[in-house]
Order: structure tokens, then C-alpha cells, then sequence
């Protein structure tokens, strides 16, 4: 009776698994084939830090515009790409020698540093929560792959460029481009759009409109890096892997 009993147990917990994995599945690819044609209202960083504000009793204003591809400039698509991932229109979604580079310094005795793409970082930002756990990092690889395979470069850029948090409560490239320096996400010159990815490590503990020395150095660096990379005419292979 007993084994009975818990064959049967096993049994239906074994059910239900497989049937919240199916639920995740179908919501997931659901919600990323939705958000390929329609703007996400918003990011899961952002209802985390609205949570945060709540608990320390700290109130925060979250400041975010959505600007279509065309209304995003170049210089600062080409910036992030510079500072952030620069093999970005190559890999599918993770960059593997980055990933060895940051796995030997850590064995050298380095300080283990982040490897992480533009795709994953979008995927966190968007569907996930901050901190480091491997079942976030699974999750996170989960829909790195879907938005690989549904979205397309340039969406995910696209994206990434709206929801990326630059300040406290400041989200997305038309907020942090009036944040900075009063002009709108279309209107950055390179040196503004190198500032604004210089601070993207750190952004809450970095500013553009009053650069360290550090950022500032950053700043000229990533800026090297843009005409290294061919400038706005690099943004074709963005279209080519489209």
C-alpha cells in the first residue's frame, strides 16, 4: 500500500512538473514573440528598483521614453557595442572567448570579471531579476537564446538601448540623453554617446555630464574603439544578422 501510495505521489508531482515547464515554455516565447513587435512597457529592473524604494521607504521616479531604431543615433548604438560587445553581431547570443579570457584571469588569480553580451544583458534586463545565482543565470540563458532566435540584432539592440539603466530611476537612451544633456536619444554626439556608455558598468555610482577622470578615460577609449569598429557604417552587420 505504501509503495502504491507513493508511486502514485511521485507520479503526480512528476505531472505537475512537466506541466509548469510546458506553462513557463509557451508564456516565455509568448511574451518574447509579443515584445518583438510591441515596445515592453517596461523591465523587470525597473519593477525591481520600484520594489526596492518601497522597502526602504525611499520613493524613486522612473523616468523611461520608448524611441524606435531610427530615432536611436548611431553614434550611440556603435558606442554600446564599442564599450559593451564588441563581437555582438557575430555570436548567437554568447560570447565564448570572452567567456574563456574572463575564466583564465579568474584561474591566474584575477578578479573574476563579467563576460556577459548584450543579448544576455537585454535578457535580464528585461524578463529577469539583478544579482548573481545560477538559476538566474539559466533563466538567463533561456531567453538569451529565444531573443537570439525571435528578435534579431537590431531588435535586441533596439531593446536594449530602451530599458539599460543609466541613473536612479533614469531607463532607456531618450531619458538618459535629456538626464545627461538636455537633448534627445537622436541628437548625441559621439562624445556624449561615449560617455553614456562609459558609466554603464556602474551607473549609479558614475555620471556623463560630470565625468571622473576614470570615466573620462574610459570615455576616449570606447571612442577609439567606435572608429576601430568603422563608425556608423559598422551598424550594417547589425541589419546583415537582422
Amino acid at each position: 500500500m505504501l509503495k502504491r501510495a507513493l508511486r502514485r505521489l511521485a507520479s503526480w508531482l512528476w505531472w505537475w512538473v512537466w506541466r509548469g515547464v510546458f506553462l513557463f515554455v509557451a508564456l516565455s516565447v509568448s511574451l518574447v514573440m509579443l515584445f518583438r513587435v510591441v515596445p515592453p512597457p517596461g523591465s523587470m529592473v525597473m519593477v525591481e528598483r520600484k520594489i526596492q524604494s518601497w522597502v526602504y521607504s525611499e520613493p524613486i521616479r522612473l523616468h523611461q521614453e520608448w524611441r524606435g531604431w531610427e530615432e536611436l543615433a548611431s553614434s550611440a548604438k556603435v558606442a554600446v557595442i564599442a564599450a559593451e560587445d564588441q563581437r555582438f553581431p557575430n555570436h548567437h547570443g554568447f560570447d565564448f572567448v570572452e567567456l574563456r579570457r574572463a575564466l583564465e584571469a579568474s584561474r591566474d588569480g584575477g578578479r573574476l570579471r563579467g563576460a556577459s553580451t548584450l543579448s544576455q544583458q537585454t535578457a535580464k534586463n528585461v524578463f529577469l531579476w539583478t544579482g548573481r545565482s545560477w538559476i538566474r543565470k539559466g533563466f538567463e540563458a533561456w531567453f538569451t537564446v529565444l531573443i537570439e532566435l525571435l528578435w534579431g540584432k537590431q531588435r535586441i539592440l533596439e531593446v536594449y538601448l530602451n530599458v539599460a539603466e543609466w541613473d536612479t530611476g533614469v531607463f532607456g537612451l531618450e531619458a538618459a540623453a535629456q538626464h545627461y544633456f538636455g537633448v534627445s536619444a537622436s541628437a548625441l554626439t559621439d562624445r556624449q554617446a561615449s560617455l553614456l556608455a562609459a558609466i554603464l558598468p556602474s551607473p549609479l555610482t558614475r555620471s556623463a555630464s560630470q565625468p571622473s577622470p576614470q570615466v573620462e578615460q574610459r570615455s576616449q577609449w570606447v571612442r577609439q574603439q567606435m572608429r576601430n569598429l568603422g563608425g556608423a557604417e559598422y551598424l550594417q552587420h547589425i541589419s546583415a544578422n537582422n
